[in-house]
């Protein structure tokens, strides 16, 4: 059985105070267009589909399309989805019973009944079932009253709770679907500047691989690098476009996996994705920056680092006058260094909305809300301000 594994689509999401609608339809589009040549069996979406909990209109539109898009593709192919820790469960599973009969399966919330236990698809190959079991992003509390007192103590063992009652036949094919922080053995997946949140204080959200490891295959979310957890069968897809300037040398791509009969173990393939616009670094003094600029890189997501001792002449419109799309720029020189040691980069001098968006994420613990943003946007204009 061959599949496509993807999570953490963050749709909606800025990447500082751009809008990124257009790259994430770009890249969907491209993943549609793959979804056509290589024919998969099933298209998996591990989580985090959007950026925040309460999504804008364009973020609903954007996602909408891309799954009449999948839905349109004949003969027509099931997409499963679990809802991630960005996501809002009642806003996600809207409409959730008139999906499945387009084969569109979301799972949104972990069992929280007696009565309750994972959604499960199974579908059909040449060597016969393979059951997909779709498990939403959990916390402890979701789950501990399913248990007697002292079962459900971290997120370990909540997820192995949830799994256990479910009692997975695994003499057959099974294929798990998580979103959560899984480490092997304490040691840590890589993680990137993108990731809000991913750790808590002390490690208690960590998962064990150890828990999901007689799974066929784990299709991960949560991690925005590609990457295997313990083993090749567990892993993280990692998201289709770069979301931080910490991501610049990722390789983007829908990951796509071929399970075989039991036991023959699994074929991973990474099907590049192209972007818009890239996301990368310049360093240097001002006007070798400005000579570096191309037709191909000059719209491209760039965060710069001057290195002049002496203080251009207004840095920052110089620079927009070849690149269009400049992240942050920051100084980093004699001066700056003798200040700040042992900062690695110096000074970042910020957009000043996207200097309180960091302010509002660090005090609330949650993205501002459009509201929030067009008030914010509103002073900013009266103010007429500018960073630099």
């Amino acid at each position: 059985m061959k599949f496509f594994h993807l999570s953490d689509l963050h749709i909606g999401k800025q990447l500082h105070y751009y809008n990124l609608a257009e790259n994430q339809q770009a890249v969907l589009a491209q993943i549609v267009g793959l979804a056509k040549e290589h024919r998969p069996d099933a298209i998996l979406i591990c989580g985090d589909i959007f950026d925040r909990s309460v999504p804008s209109g364009e973020a609903y539109t954007v996602f909408d399309g891309f799954l009449q898009e999948l839905a349109g593709l004949e003969p027509q192919i099931p997409v499963l989805i679990i809802a991630g820790n960005h996501d809002n469960a009642k806003r996600l599973s809207y409409a959730s019973s008139f999906l499945e009969k387009h084969q569109i399966y979301v799972s949104v919330m972990a069992p929280t009944q007696p009565d309750e236990y994972l959604k499960k698809v199974a579908l059909q190959d040449g060597h016969g079932e393979v059951s997909f079991y779709l498990l939403p992003f959990l916390k402890p509390g979701y789950v501990r009253h399913l248990f007697e007192e002292g079962v459900v103590t971290d997120y370990e063992s909540a997820v192995q709770g949830i799994l256990g009652r479910e009692r997975v036949d695994y003499t057959k094919r099974n294929v798990l679907l998580s979103h959560q922080f899984y480490t092997s053995q304490g040691q840590k997946p890589q993680t990137c500047d993108s990731e809000q949140s991913v750790i808590t204080v002390g490690g208690l959200d960590n998962v064990d691989a150890s828990v999901v490891e007689q799974f066929d295959y784990v299709a991960l979310g949560h991690i925005h690098g590609a990457q295997q957890v313990k083993s090749p069968h567990i892993r993280y897809s990692g998201t289709p476009l770069k979301y931080s300037v910490s991501e610049e040398f990722h390789k983007k791509a829908v990951t796509m996996v071929e399970l075989g009969a039991k036991g023959q173990g699994v074929e991973i393939t990474s099907l590049p994705l192209k972007p818009i616009q890239e996301v990368r670094r310049e360093r240097g003094l001002l006007q070798e920056i400005i000579a570096r600029a191309t037709k191909e890189n000059c719209h491209d997501f760039i965060s710069v680092t001057l290195t002049d001792e002496k203080e251009p002449y207004r840095p920052k419109e110089q620079l927009e006058e070849v690149y269009s799309s400049i992240l942050e720029l920051r100084v980093d020189n004699a001066r700056t260094r003798s200040v700040l040691e042992p900062q690695e980069e110096g000074i970042a001098l910020l957009h000043p909305m996207e200097a309180f968006r960091m302010f509002y994420q660090e005090m609330q613990s949650q993205p501002m809300g459009e509201e929030e943003e067009r008030i914010v946007a509103e002073i900013l204009e009266q103010l007429g301000g500018e960073a630099i």
